[in-house]
């Protein structure tokens, strides 16, 4: 009886040494098309006067045509904003166009919604091309976008990502109501795969 228990050991621990590294190493190949968004994010600028604005984008694969949301959510502005400055990063090469460019009051979507805007918001429209470092979107809305409890975004609608991956960092300034000068609103930060 004693020799029987001792073989079945000696099986089980056989089995156990093929059979447990034979599973790890063939469960990465179940998950083979099951992708994982990694929750890490770099910053160029960590002082204490950067603030990361959230950002949502329909496709970020390089080349694709795409539609990014640039938010100012309640707690981004302080008081109404007369003017909205979006700096663009030179090394973003696409081919912006005024109809392409919208300001809109969003929905910002979560698990259950999609993002979405609810109500265009008129507004003029200038793009600036500067020689050095920096494009910029200068936004001037009808009426100031006010300081309340509604999110708004910026919407360029269905550019084509450009050519090389990477991340691009856009920064936005408003312009507050009775200011004569724009201060920094935050900066967003997108990602082309």
């Amino acid at each position: 009886m004693l020799k029987k228990t001792k073989k079945l050991d000696l099986n089980f621990k056989i089995l156990r040494f093929f059979l447990i590294p034979t599973i790890l190493v063939s469960i990465p190949f179940f998950n083979k098309f099951q992708y994982a968004k990694a929750a890490l994010e770099f910053q160029w600028n960590q002082d204490s006067g950067y603030r990361r604005l959230k950002w949502f984008q329909k496709d970020n694969k390089r080349k694709f045509r795409n539609t990014i949301y640039f938010f100012l959510r309640p707690s981004d502005r302080r008081s109404d904003l007369i003017k909205i400055n979006l700096a663009i990063p030179k090394t973003f090469k696409v081919t912006l166009d005024k109809e392409k460019i919208s300001l809109c009051k969003v929905k910002i979507g979560g698990f259950e919604s999609r993002t979405k805007c609810i109500e265009d918001v008129p507004a003029d429209i200038e793009i600036s091309t500067d020689e050095s470092s920096l494009r910029s979107l200068n936004i001037y809305p009808y009426s100031p976008i006010p300081s309340d409890k509604k999110s708004y975004a910026i919407v360029l609608k269905k550019i084509n990502n450009p050519k090389r991956t990477g991340l691009y960092q856009f920064h936005s300034y408003g312009q507050p109501k009775g200011e004569s000068a724009s201060s920094y609103l935050g900066s967003w930060t997108i990602v082309i795969d």
